[in-house]
């Protein structure tokens, strides 16, 4: 059976996952980028964009495990973008461009479908109203057999966690406080007995914290 991965998710001191106040031009809220300057500093980070340079310590090998196996993602609505309700605009595809990251199948959770929509370097983006667990079967469909990677935002992470459906995380916790936003860890009280939990800091001031399923 393929395996349910988290990976790179991002979380301030205070558990929260993402900040208030979405928009096009602030995916994250009023959090801007500061949850993921540790990535960004990164030699996979860099490469993704097709720049040279970037750290080559622990961040870095950390991040790189993000696509390794993986053959397809589940993310939801608000990862994808900022529009609420009914679509209105079917131009847009999300803040990668026209060659998204992902390079697999991508199944958006959205109460709102839509025709899928093939862009280029292998990613399709599908449009699905399913609950998890119909969704992984979906997911794991597509991906013949590898991994399957939950791609956030933090509710689909927190519900994804839930239904008991994920194997693998990976939390990076930085070293600010946000006080609001959407928090990771609300309703997942005992969680530490599911996993064996590791974790490692680093000189760019985050703590990875590592949780595999016992």
């Amino acid at each position: 059976m393929s395996l349910v991965r988290v990976h790179n998710f991002a979380v301030s001191l205070d558990g929260f996952g993402t900040g208030e106040g979405q928009t096009a031009d602030e995916p994250f809220g009023h959090a801007g980028e500061r949850l993921h300057e540790w990535y960004v500093e990164t030699r996979t980070f860099r490469e993704m964009q097709g720049r040279e340079g970037g750290s080559r310590g622990v961040d870095d090998a950390m991040a790189a495990n993000w696509g390794s196996g993986i053959g397809a993602e589940i993310m939801g609505r608000n990862k994808f973008g900022p529009q609420r309700g009914p679509w209105q605009d079917h131009e847009w595809n999300g803040w990668w461009g026209g060659n998204p990251p992902f390079h697999t199948p991508v199944f958006v959770l959205t109460h709102h479908t839509r025709p899928s929509v093939e862009m280029e370097g292998g990613t399709t983006f599908h449009f699905v109203d399913a609950p998890p667990k119909e969704v992984l079967r979906q997911a794991r469909e597509a991906a013949g057999g590898l991994d399957v990677r939950i791609g956030g935002g933090v509710t689909v992470v927190r519900d994804f966690l839930a239904e008991d459906l994920v194997d693998f995380m990976h939390i990076t916790v930085v070293p600010i406080v946000l006080g609001r936003g959407e928090r990771l860890w609300d309703g997942t009280e005992g969680l530490e007995e599911r996993f064996r939990i590791e974790s490692v800091s680093t000189p760019s001031g985050v703590t990875h914290v590592t949780f595999t399923r016992r």
